[in-house]
């Protein structure tokens, strides 16, 4: 039996936006251990759902989580990135709607040889998929200075990037930077005890940027999510699930951009590019978590929903 500890978040609000109805086709595009799919697959008894995930773990959690519909699954090893391929595997090349839950799961935070959390001392990996690609302790050792710094100030939003980066830089050259607690240790030298904020670990932002840079987050979102829009048939919807301003700010531009359409300049009179909408923004702002909710499950703290309806083409 797997071990995949996952709760889904906004799962109320998930089924009110995605609508899941029965003879339609869903996609999970990060579908973890199966909870959101699980919930469409309740919700319209003859609908089909199609998972995508990087790790091997949670696609074997999710298979067994989802077995009782095991005739209206299918679940595919992948990034959401690839999405038109992935789909194309399984001959499928539009669905009714799709759900995308991104960042890190709580199992896969707790699972302490992954090396995601700075609480637990580790191997410095941090891939989602870690049968492939560079780890974390690849990029601490190897890369520039320069670029250390770029990746930390950009994805973990670090206001001490600059002395972060040199001293990791120092402290790599006497011996290789490869746990979990070595980083932790020379980002809290690196950041003035004064300076420390009371709220969050000095070390989190480092760590989220890490993350985000070994497994491409940002750039496989907007793929993915530009794939999923494009595959949606007229009248499905989309759902997106963010746990960081990064994240947010990529799903807002690109969901204003599908339902805007025209993108010539202000000054133009009339419209000369063509474009039309192509979907309709169902959350004005994004949907939080309930005090309740939150109670009982802290990852929905800094989550935020939004959605949209794709139009007649």
């Amino acid at each position: 039996m797997t071990d995949f500890h996952h709760l889904s978040v906004l799962p109320d609000e998930v089924i009110r936006f995605l609508n899941p109805m029965d003879g339609k086709t869903y996609l999970d595009g990060t579908v973890g251990g199966g909870g959101h799919s699980a919930l469409i697959l309740e919700t319209a008894q003859k609908a089909l759902l199609v998972g995508i995930d990087r790790d091997q773990t949670a696609l074997a959690s999710a298979a067994e989580r989802l077995s009782p519909h095991s005739s209206r699954i299918r679940l595919l090893h992948g990034d959401f990135a690839n999405l038109s391929a992935l789909l194309g595997s399984i001959e499928i090349s539009s669905i009714d709607g799709f759900i995308l839950d991104l960042g890190v799961s709580s199992h896969q935070l707790d699972t302490r040889e992954r090396g995601f959390s700075f609480q637990q001392d580790a191997p410095l990996d941090m891939r989602m998929d870690n049968s492939s690609g560079r780890t974390a302790a690849d990029l601490v050792n190897n890369l520039p200075e320069a670029e250390l710094e770029r990746i930390i100030i950009e994805y973990g939003e670090e206001r001490w990037a600059k002395r972060i980066a040199a001293f990791i830089v120092k402290e790599r050259t006497g011996s290789p930077v490869n746990s979990t607690f070595r980083l932790v240790d020379i980002i809290k030298g690196a950041v003035p005890k004064a300076k420390w904020d009371e709220r969050i670990h000095p070390a989190t932002r480092t760590f989220q940027a890490l993350r985000i840079a070994v497994n491409t987050e940002l750039e496989s979102l907007e793929r993915g999510m530009r794939a999923a829009l494009d595959l949606l048939k007229p009248g499905g919807r989309g759902v997106i699930i963010s746990f960081h301003s990064l994240e947010d700010r990529i799903v807002k531009h690109i969901f204003r951009e599908y339902a805007e359409g025209c993108t010539c300049p202000r000054q133009f009179p009339v419209c000369v590019c063509g474009n039309k909408p192509r979907v309709r923004i169902l959350t004005n702002r994004p949907v939080t978590g309930s005090e309740s909710e939150i109670e009982v499950n802290q990852r929905a703290r800094s989550a935020k929903l939004r959605a949209v309806e794709k139009l007649q083409s």
